[in-house]
């Protein structure tokens, strides 16, 4: 489906998203903004990792938003999110995604009617900010579930598939720090583009902190993870030395009936 979010004008510019698009609206595209063939088979992709590309009178860029009705076990970068693809110079943007987009839904609503966005660069700058802002709420709720399991641990209480739930954790924490690293490279590009723009100076900004905020959640569980294994250890150590003791009683035990018959 292709709407118009914003109409083209001497003094503007056209934004066009495109939500799952058939084959006909892709050729109609394609022909339109004169769109390269390999940059359409990426930005259909949906495993597809966020990029930033230069193209011949325009840019691509590939970026992710976190899913919000994604599994609870998903554990990966194609589980937990979706991906949105943008075409643009300073005449068009164009957007396109294979699932309704909260995120372009919501700078449609705040910003296409509004005079704060100016160009196609501004509303890229939105999107990508509240892409990375959808990844708060998670981070957090992977905080507390940290903080939890470490009281428990030092707690020594037992949790049904612990070692289960700390490598899932991990695993999404990972994910969001490798995302968050691919997307430092779309807007280093992009600050090569626009070095002195309020707008981007805000999206530098949300990078700074979610990006933080992953590197310290990815650092908490492996040190959990660690403390645990240790402790485990330590566990199966005293095991070890009870049950050596018990063998070497039992052992000068039996010497002794032996000896005695």
């Amino acid at each position: 489906m292709i709407q118009i979010f914003k109409e083209h004008n001497e003094h503007s510019f056209e934004w066009v998203d495109v939500n799952n698009p058939t084959e006909s609206e892709l050729s109609e595209l394609v022909l339109k903004y004169n769109l390269p063939e390999t940059a359409i088979k990426d930005c259909l992709d949906p495993e597809h990792l966020p990029k930033f590309e230069q193209l011949e009178g325009q840019y691509f860029i590939i970026t992710r938003n976190y899913d919000k009705n994604c599994n609870i076990t998903s554990d990966s970068i194609q589980k937990l999110t979706h991906k949105i693809a943008f075409f643009w110079n300073d005449t068009f943007l164009l957007t396109l995604h294979r699932h309704e987009s909260y995120v372009i839904n919501g700078v449609k609503n705040k910003y296409a009617n509004a005079n704060i966005c100016k160009n196609p660069f501004d509303f890229i700058c939105k999107i990508i900010k509240d892409s990375l802002q959808s990844f708060e709420n998670p981070l957090n709720e992977l905080d507390k579930e940290i903080d939890s399991y470490e009281t428990r641990i030092f707690l020594k209480k037992k949790i049904p598939d612990l070692l289960k739930n700390l490598y899932l954790i991990k695993r999404k924490a990972y994910v969001k720090k490798r995302l968050f690293t691919l997307t430092k490279n779309v807007i280093e590009q992009l600050e090569n583009i626009n070095k002195s723009n309020s707008i981007f100076e805000d999206l530098k900004d949300t990078y700074v902190r979610v990006e933080t905020t992953s590197e310290e959640i990815y650092d908490s569980i492996h040190s959990l993870l660690n403390i645990y294994i240790s402790i485990s250890s330590q566990k199966t150590n005293e095991v070890m030395r009870v049950l050596t003791v018990f063998s070497a009683f039992f052992y000068h035990l039996l010497l002794l009936l032996v000896y005695t018959e």
